[in-house]
């Protein structure tokens, strides 16, 4: 912008504060400007609003768990337990662990007079409910072992649990190496956690 001297033909201090008006209203106009959209101002404004989303992970209590020891040269194990929802309905969609290369989750069924074990894509847990996963039913089975599972060592598992919403919860636990189940389902798998994935 191409500045001409302003004439003035009034008292000095009046001529001041006229320079200086003008000189403000020139800043002003050479000044960069920034727009912001009302898109943009929207999504500025639920940002600031929206509040901490809570990260309360889905509970559920692990009871009796247990893998069946390996002898050497099995490729092959079952996994076994009790799960009961503490909040709210849940489903067990598959699980996974360092120690197979394959983790699915199991069922053994009747075809015709035979009985076969085959693949599910998930278990239901309705809040409140036992749910358990044993030897001739539902199970965990772990295949292609990397190394024998050997009765006194643990193995740690994650339980992919789904929510009615569709989220997909992660529930560690480490599952102590037997040779036969339990005498009972009383005593919680050790240290189990919660974490989020999605």
């Amino acid at each position: 912008m191409i500045i001409k001297p302003l004439a003035c033909r009034r008292p000095a201090l009046v001529c001041a504060l006229a320079l200086s008006v003008a000189g403000a209203a020139w800043a002003a106009a050479d000044a960069p400007t920034s727009t912001v959209s009302p898109h943009t101002k929207g999504h500025a404004d639920a940002r600031q609003a929206r509040p901490a989303q809570s990260k309360t992970a889905a509970s559920v209590e692990v009871q009796g768990a247990w893998i069946r020891a390996t002898v050497p040269g099995q490729s092959g194990t079952g996994g076994f337990m009790a799960l009961r929802s503490t909040q709210g309905p849940l489903a067990l969609v598959g699980f996974s662990t360092p120690v197979a290369g394959t983790a699915e989750l199991h069922e053994m069924a009747m075809q015709g007079e035979v009985m076969r074990m085959r693949p599910v894509s998930g278990l239901d847990l309705p809040a409140g409910q036992v749910v358990e996963l044993k030897p001739g039913g539902h199970h965990l089975m772990l295949m292609d072992l990397k190394k024998p599972l050997v009765a006194g060592t643990s193995v740690p598992l994650v339980l992919k649990l789904k929510t009615p919403e569709g989220r997909t919860v992660d529930q560690r636990v480490n599952v102590p190496v037997r040779t036969a189940a339990p005498q009972a389902l009383a005593t919680p798998a050790e240290a189990h956690d919660h974490d989020h994935a999605h």
